[in-house]
């Protein structure tokens, strides 16, 4: 479905979710983000993002988009690709990758699943179709891609998320982070991840679109669960230090610049083979001309992206992400500056209306991340 705003010379449609209805009347103040009608907030930004610090708040990310990609040869088909060791990925793993352009700048980031049968890709919303368009090009004819539109995803993410979503779904109390399971609810296949973009630990959750009113429905009925809007998404995830496709990264930035270098899983660094190698290996050697970066800000006016950066009277780099940080109690950024000004303690200056506000810069993440790596961990 689709709602058409007319521009005065063309007509733009903005796509609405299968939760649309559902969010609006949850009092969700929608905005346009990634093609879609998405809730920015519901009671506010600030307590949102302090409810899923301290409890569970769930999101709404069916604008993603759910891939399966399945057939002889798949992970090296996928490796040409994506710099991470997907043969060393076991069934039930999943891996934070990077989708490449020829000379390693970034198409995308993703996560990449091996789910036995075929390996699962979930793809930023805003670059899903490039990225189809590109793997379809790419990939070999006997390699099978199909787009999962049939299915909505879910983000419960707080640390009371595992004690909520197990009394619907027991399986998710047995995962650790970065692995995944197939369960059923009511009658329906659904998949889990524990996983998601705040740095808090959480669980993905992937089901069909006929489902997903009950399923949040069932979730906001517990005291510790409350809807969160993209305005505390982006606020989590800039806590966490955790880049924004097409706003901290895209295809001008490799992954070295991007300081995504774990990315590059060791036998790829020595065997190469991936888009880019010489330059992404190259930059892993010798270090990148630039890097991205945290800065908290002084006082206490937000640093907003586009930003320019300044070492005295040089203009250096850019904010490429950028607002107050509720836990932190003050402005903080992401930016682009010459490695020679990337260490932590580095002063630096952003301008901000036409004066130059201090900044210093930091180590990411600006909160500690609390994901469960190991059972009782």
């Amino acid at each position: 479905m689709t709602e058409t705003e007319f521009t005065g010379e063309e007509a733009v449609e903005t796509a609405t979710l299968p939760l649309d209805a559902w969010h609006r009347a949850k009092g969700g103040r929608m905005v346009e983000f990634a093609g879609y009608w998405m809730p920015i907030q519901y009671e506010g930004i600030m307590a949102e993002h302090l409810w899923t610090r301290e409890n569970a708040g769930l999101f709404d990310v069916s604008h993603m988009g759910q891939l399966a990609i399945s057939g002889d040869d798949v992970v090296a088909a996928l490796e040409a690709l994506v710099p991470g060791d997907l043969a060393a990925l076991k069934p039930g793993r999943m891996r934070y990758s990077l989708l490449l352009a020829e000379d390693g700048g970034i198409l995308d980031d993703l996560m990449i699943t091996n789910e036995g049968d075929q390996f699962g890709i979930v793809v930023n919303g805003a670059v899903k179709w490039d990225d189809i368009a590109h793997l379809r090009e790419y990939l070999p004819d006997d390699i099978n891609l199909n787009h999962n539109e049939d299915y909505g995803l879910l983000a419960l993410q707080g640390p009371k998320a595992v004690d909520a979503l197990a009394r619907l779904v027991p399986e998710a109390a047995g995962l650790v982070f970065m692995q995944t399971a197939r369960a059923s609810w009511n009658g329906h296949a659904i998949g889990l991840s524990r996983s998601g973009y705040t740095g808090e630990d959480g669980f993905e959750i992937s089901l069909p679109n006929e489902a997903l009113v009950a399923f949040a429905d069932a979730l906001c009925a517990m005291d510790e669960v409350k809807p969160i809007g993209l305005g505390a998404r982006a606020s989590l995830r800039l806590e966490a230090g955790l880049p924004l496709y097409g706003h901290d990264l895209d295809e001008a930035i490799d992954p070295i610049e991007g300081d995504l270098g774990f990315a590059i899983s060791k036998r790829r660094r020595e065997e190469g083979g991936f888009p880019g190698a010489a330059r992404i290996l190259g930059h892993l050697e010798d270090g990148p001309p630039r890097k991205r970066v945290g800065l908290i800000v002084d006082g206490k006016l937000p640093v907003r992206e586009g930003a320019k950066l300044f070492d005295g009277e040089e203009e250096v780099g850019v904010v490429t992400s950028g607002g107050f940080a509720p836990s932190v109690g003050a402005p903080i950024a992401m930016g682009y500056v010459p490695t020679g000004l990337s260490a932590p303690g580095t002063a630096i200056a952003a301008e901000v209306r036409g004066k130059r506000v201090p900044c210093t810069v930091a180590a990411m993440p600006f909160v500690p991340h609390r994901y469960v790596r190991k059972q009782g961990g």
